[in-house]
């Protein structure tokens, strides 16, 4: 994955997400219920640098199926994969201070996580809150 400079998140929806606002978050709960329309999934995907190859491959999705979702909506499941996605980019990039560094940390083995790397535990919650425990405890300079 190739990200130069600093990326923005994009003031959509998902903005939201990152909200901790309890409204708010509701409100995303709502929109991944209802399924993430195509083009605010691509476009976010653009926003972070990724092909849709790369988010096919990060989100457990045959790309065959990524391309029967065009022009239509993520489901539920596909969708909450998505937000776990931004959720730990957009963490990742605040403590590293570089998209570039949260890309290449995200992607890197990691001895803490067992040798995994944190994108390789987007699949479950649990391996999600593992890897944004991981990212707490560097922001806090914890030994990890």
């Amino acid at each position: 994955m190739r990200v130069t400079g600093q990326v923005q998140l994009p003031r959509d929806w998902f903005q939201a997400f990152l909200d901790p606002a309890f409204t708010a978050r509701m409100e995303v709960v709502d929109r991944v219920r209802e399924g993430i329309p195509w083009t605010e999934f691509v476009a976010s995907m653009e926003k972070l640098g990724l092909s849709q190859k790369e988010a096919a491959h990060l989100l457990l999705l045959p790309e065959r199926t990524l391309a029967r979702r065009k022009g239509g909506r993520l489901d539920a499941h596909e969708g909450e994969r998505f937000l776990r996605l931004i959720r730990l980019w957009s963490l990742a990039n605040d403590v590293l201070g570089a998209s570039d560094k949260a890309w290449r940390w995200l992607g890197g083995s990691n001895r803490a996580l067992g040798g995994m790397t944190p994108l390789s535990l987007l699949d479950t919650d649990l391996g999600t809150q593992a890897v944004e425990d991981l990212l707490g405890r560097i922001e806090y300079g914890v030994f990890s």
